[in-house]
């Protein structure tokens, strides 16, 4: 290989990374960092210390709208969780990454991406699935996955070659990913099924009970199953997920102790502060049963959880995702309405709903006579013909037994 694109974070791994690929294939390196809304991360730190490290560019790619157009927002109309817990954050952002590094690998010149998963992830099949489909002519190398380094041999590396640990050595021992929608932790003491997670974990999300006393009611609308306004003010995309992050934050809501079936096969415990996703697609999945239809919304939550799957296991550019998107679409075409949401202490809710759309009628919900699209004097004849086969293959298959 001559030049190496490098997807470069600044952390532990992809530091080492960026010194050992020069080092060890005496290639040239082009690092790409991608601005995902990872919350708190310093991109010019990260720029200058890539640079320093020997990279002959550090690319910033600020992705954040796109990120949330493209992938959370069909994520929100899927209803996406994988696994009952996972919101995808994760998984929807590795196929926007890798596009964007195939299209900085030939800006560039580079004929090889590297990218820093270990081989017992999830995130080197998301990557390598999407550089292969975009661009096969590029290689692909994964040092972590090759050189088998533990923490503690990555650390004495970069203390060698005079590379600054992320955090310092005594930073707890976690593998961490966040963007907008979501962070992830794993590794070290996580692992241990046996004890509940270490406060050091959370580094977004106050503790339930740190949260306020009082509750927080936040009105959330959607046109056509896109969030757009918190209580009433309209707001960009970006600035909804960020906000809506803020506020479940503040109440604890959020925080996801899950145990994941890994797509290479793995059992893994995983730590999430979701507080966005745990808001808007609670939100999204109420307002959607309020304005679809019986059939409707028990078939789209079999293809909801399809969705989640095909994504988790990194098939962003599978047909099947295509169509199911072009499904996911057509429902959401009447998910248009405000759902209010109550914040307290952990929990997210719906309290209140409205739309324009709705198949609710207030007055045929209730126990009074009505009439109209409603009759009750027709109940009588519905329930027979619908307890009809029911009660015939009853009769059929008790024949000659005594009946209780």
């Amino acid at each position: 290989m001559g030049r190496v694109l490098l997807l470069y974070s600044g952390g532990l791994d992809t530091s080492v990374m960026l010194k050992w690929i020069q080092d060890e294939y005496g290639a040239e390196v082009v690092a790409l960092t991608v601005d995902l809304g990872q919350p708190g991360e310093d991109f010019e730190v990260v720029e200058g210390k890539a640079l320093r490290l020997g990279a002959l560019e550090c690319r910033v790619v600020d992705a954040r709208e796109d990120f949330a157009r493209d992938y959370v927002v069909p994520a929100i109309k899927a209803n996406a969780l994988y696994g009952g817990g996972y919101p995808l954050f994760t998984a929807l952002g590795r196929p926007l990454i890798a596009k964007l590094a195939v299209e900085a690998a030939r800006a560039s010149g580079c004929d090889t991406i590297a990218h820093g998963c270990t081989g017992k992830g999830n995130d080197q099949v998301r990557i390598e699935a999407t550089v292969a489909t975009l661009a096969p002519e590029l290689k692909i190398i994964a040092p972590v996955r090759e050189w088998r380094m533990g923490r503690e041999e990555e650390i004495e590396y970069a203390r060698r070659h005079g590379i600054p640990v992320k955090g310092g050595t005594e930073a707890p021992p976690y593998s961490i990913d966040d963007n907008l929608w979501g962070r992830s932790s794993e590794g070290g003491p996580i692992e241990d099924l046996s004890a509940p997670p270490r406060d050091d974990v959370f580094e977004l999300v106050t503790r339930p009970q740190d949260a306020p006393a009082e509750p927080q009611d936040v009105a959330v609308e959607f046109e056509q199953g896109v969030p757009v306004a918190l209580d009433g003010e309209r707001l960009d995309l970006v600035s909804l997920l960020e906000r809506a992050a803020e506020l479940g934050c503040r109440h604890g809501v959020g925080i996801v102790d899950h145990i994941e079936d890994r797509i290479v096969g793995l059992k893994v415990r995983d730590l999430y502060e979701v507080p966005a996703a745990a808001i808007l697609l609670t939100a999204h999945q109420e307002l959607e049963k309020l304005v679809g239809t019986i059939h409707q919304n028990n078939f789209k939550h079999t293809l909801d959880r399809h969705w989640a799957y095909l994504v988790y296991g990194g098939l962003w550019h599978e047909p099947l995702l295509g169509d199911l998107n072009a499904f996911m679409d057509s429902v959401n075409e009447q998910v248009t309405g405000t759902i209010t949401m109550r914040l307290y202490k952990g929990s997210a809710r719906a309290v209140a709903r409205s739309s324009p759309n709705a198949l609710y009628d207030a007055d045929l919900a209730g126990f009074g006579e009505s009439g109209g699209l409603f009759s009750q004097s027709a109940s009588p004849g519905f329930i027979e013909l619908w307890s009809l086969q029911s009660r015939m293959a009853y009769a059929v298959r008790n024949r000659g037994k005594e009946t209780s």
